[in-house]
């Protein structure tokens, strides 16, 4: 008995795998006890490296650092669509005058490390005194780097939909931009979702980098409460707190996009008798299911 890809493994073969499941887990046991028992021993588990938490001011410290972090990737990830959006329709274009300048642009900002374009925008607009804040060297950065892997995941899930749905959508007599808009676009979403919501988790962690350039984002707070010598320099405590904060941010944007997915698949119920939209002769949209008597 076989599956598509694979042998279906057998009663040995099963013995196996759940043996050598039960020794990564205990490895993994193992390794997490063994980094407890060695933050224990440094000290990190004392009270007063901790008892800096329980204060209103550092609290607070910590939710201006979360609201920066949330501002600049809410931003970035707004105008990161919009660049992959409008670079992902030159990439496909049929003319030759959009799609070069487009892919160009596309694998540029790809090719270039995100870090370099926030020092680009920081430090290009102090020595040339353009007055470009932190945040928004950090948002453009952002932007141009996670737009063109948009633009490139856009590009890839239009052109993943079989090649027989276009040739159909054109022979209704669609234009190119119905074609996408209307046949395209819809059945690429579902295989785009995962690939966006992970360029999104991507993005979102992206932002502290921005503590380099000195914006006040949650690991450059982080880093500030570190560093405070009444608390015993808590460093590890307090980066443990923010990766906890980082895992749930990633976490809500997993659940919003599982929730986006179910809706999507929802939606694309068609109620049987459905047709496709077709162009008349003068240019207009009409049904496409009209008796040719």
């Amino acid at each position: 008995m076989s599956a598509v890809l694979y042998d279906v493994p057998g009663p040995r073969a099963r013995a196996r795998n759940r043996i050598l499941n039960v020794v990564v887990v205990v490895i993994l046991l193992a390794v997490i006890g063994w980094v407890v028992y060695r933050l224990n021993e440094t000290g990190q588990f004392e009270g007063r490296r901790w008892a800096q938490f329980q204060y209103k001011s550092i609290q607070e410290q910590l939710l201006t650092g979360l609201l920066n972090t949330l501002k600049a990737a809410g931003i970035a990830a707004v105008l990161a669509f919009l660049f992959g959006a409008v670079f992902a329709a030159g990439r496909i274009s049929d003319h030759k005058i959009l799609r070069v300048p487009a892919t160009f642009v596309v694998e540029l900002f790809r090719a270039i490390p995100l870090l370099i374009l926030m020092f680009f925008f920081y430090y290009g607009s102090l020595q040339f005194q353009l007055g470009i804040s932190p945040m928004w060297a950090v948002v453009l950065g952002l932007t141009l780097y996670n737009g063109s892997v948009l633009a490139e995941v856009f590009r890839a899930g239009i052109a993943a939909v079989p090649k027989g749905q276009r040739e159909a959508a054109y022979a209704t007599g669609l234009r190119k931009n119905q074609v996408v808009r209307l046949i395209l676009l819809p059945q690429a979403v579902r295989a785009m979702l995962p690939a966006i919501v992970s360029q999104l988790v991507v993005l979102l962690k992206d932002t502290a980098l921005g503590f380099i350039i000195t914006y006040n984002e949650l690991l450059y707070v982080a880093k500030q409460m570190g560093g405070r010598l009444e608390f015993g320099f808590p460093y590890i405590p307090t980066y443990m707190v923010v990766a906890i904060i980082y895992i749930g941010l990633c976490s809500l944007l997993s659940v919003f996009a599982r929730y986006l997915e179910g809706r999507t698949r929802r939606n694309r119920k068609i109620a049987p008798g459905t047709t496709l939209p077709a162009v008349t002769e003068a240019g207009g949209a009409g049904a496409t299911g009209a008796d040719d008597s």
